[in-house]
Formats: structure tokens, C-alpha cells, sequence
């Protein structure tokens, strides 16, 4: 059986392609010819995904900005994650994680029903939160380990003894990791701890938000957060591509930012795993 961390490596060979575009599709934000459209959000998500998908191994679907639009939001969401194509992964950004008999719904509504290949799950509330999404044995789970906002420090820097808080969800989550679906949300803008992760975590896929618009470093995730065969790392960018412009020409833009980014990555790559 192929495992979902081998089906993510094999994308990301035959696309060579880091790159994860996340559609956090905001209706403020759409271009003034689409903006207050009926289908405007959908035709948005249909040119960016159009203009990018030879360029990604992934996008990412927030569910915030579809959710906050009501039932609506759900519409889009399944019709968007239709226009993705079968050979690129789909990420579900919906950041779950309750009591089992819970997460066992919103595991079979998001990864069973919607047919996401992966969702993003807080560990907070432990194994029996997480394991009716690591029970979906071809699906993957990118548990949050080191986030890349400023409130990261309230809490995941916080001593357990000898380990920070976040090194404690690393060390811990992967012993769950029965069918090799596990992966870890790692924040570019903790660059100087990607390394600790990676440490504790040598053959997980991460998932890395930050570059971009955040500021993360391109070289630096790919130093510290690859694997020793220089895979290992999904790499997305939200604002700076789908907003690249406001314009019409903004799938172009799209392509554009796109195409920059994989470059950067592949340029470093190609320098530190020859």
C-alpha cells in the first residue's frame, strides 16, 4: 500500500515542486471585476488553480474564509477542491482536534466525504483527538508543532521539563504514527528551531507557512527543515501569490509568483543536495 508520505514524495519528484499555494480566498481582496460576482470567489480560485497547477506539488484550502461565508462557503469549497487535479495533494487547512467521537466526524466530513488528502489538526487535547484522523490510513495529518505567529511564544516555548512544549508534541505524536501519514506544521519564521525539529523528526514531511508575505526564509527552511535525501518540506505561499495583483492580469501574477518561488526553492535545493 502506497503510504501518504511516499504518495507526497512521488508529487513532489514528478512536479519538482516544493511549493503549496494556499487559497485563503478573501471576497475584500478579489479583483474589482470579480468583486460582488455570485460565482466571483470560484472563478478566482479557478484561474489561480488554472495558472499555477504545473507549477505546485499542493494547495491548501483555508476553510476560515470559506466558512465565515455560511453555507455558501461549503459550496465553494467542495466545487474548489473539484478543479484540483488528482495528481497535485489537497490540504484541508480546517485546523481541527476535539474529543475522539468529535474528531472522528470532522475526520470522516473533511477527509472521507470531501475527499481532502490532508487536514491540519491541533494536538492540544492528545493522542485520542488526533488518532480518528491518523485512522484514515491514506490520508495525511499536519499536526501544528511550531506555528509561525507571534503568539507561538505563549505557549509552545514553554519548558516540559528538559523540552519546550513544542518538542514535546514532536517527540510524543510520532509515536501514533502507525501508517506513516503523520507530517508537521512548521513555521518559516522559527527558522533557528526548523533545525531542533528536523532533529527529532528525521523522515516526517512538514508542512512550512511563513515565506512570503510572513517573511520566511526560503534558503533557510531548505537547509534546516529537508530531509537527508533534500525532500521532507511542503512550502506554502498564500498572500503573495493569489494577491500578486489586483488587477485582471491577476492569474498571470499568479503564475508569475508562482514560478519566482519554485526557482528560489529549487535554486537552493539544487545547492545543498547536489
Amino acid at each position: 500500500m502506497t503510504t501518504f508520505s511516499s504518495r507526497l514524495g512521488s508529487i513532489q519528484k514528478k512536479t519538482n515542486s516544493f511549493v503549496c499555494v494556499g487559497l485563503d480566498t478573501d471576497p475584500a481582496k478579489l479583483p474589482q471585476h470579480l468583486r460582488g460576482k455570485k460565482n466571483g470567489i470560484l472563478e478566482f480560485n479557478k484561474q489561480i488553480i488554472n495558472a499555477t497547477k504545473d507549477l505546485v506539488c499542493a494547495y491548501k484550502i483555508n476553510f476560515a474564509f470559506y466558512e465565515s461565508l455560511g453555507k455558501d462557503g461549503w459550496t465553494i469549497i467542495e466545487k474548489t477542491r473539484a478543479l484540483i487535479p488528482s495528481s497535485i495533494m489537497t490540504i484541508a487547512d480546517a485546523k481541527r482536534g476535539d474529543i475522539g467521537n468529535t474528531s472522528a466526524q470532522y475526520a470522516k466530513a473533511i477527509l472521507t466525504d470531501m475527499d481532502f488528502d490532508s487536514i491540519t489538526v491541533a494536538p492540544y487535547m492528545g493522542k485520542d483527538s488526533v488518532q480518528p484522523f491518523l485512522d484514515k490510513k491514506n490520508k495525511g495529518v499536519f499536526l501544528l508543532a511550531l506555528t509561525s505567529n507571534a503568539g507561538a511564544f505563549d505557549f509552545q516555548y514553554q519548558k516540559i521539563g528538559k523540552k519546550r512544549l513544542f518538542e514535546e508534541v514532536v517527540s510524543t505524536s510520532q509515536k501514533w504514527n502507525e501508517h506513516h501519514n503523520l507530517g508537521f506544521v512548521v513555521g518559516a519564521t522559527k527558522s533557528a528551531d526548523i533545525k531542533s525539529v528536523r532533529s527529532l523528526a528525521p523522515d516526517i514531511p512538514f508542512l512550512v507557512p511563513g515565506v512570503g508575505a510572513q517573511g520566511g526564509s526560503v534558503e533557510e527552511v531548505i537547509k534546516y527543515g529537508c530531509t537527508k535525501d533534500g525532500y521532507g518540506v511542503v512550502i506554502n505561499a498564500s498572500r503573495s501569490i493569489i494577491y500578486a495583483s489586483s488587477g485582471k492580469d491577476f492569474a498571470d501574477a499568479a503564475h508569475s509568483e508562482a514560478l519566482k518561488l519554485n526557482n528560489e526553492i529549487n535554486f537552493f535545493r539544487d545547492a545543498l543536495y547536489p
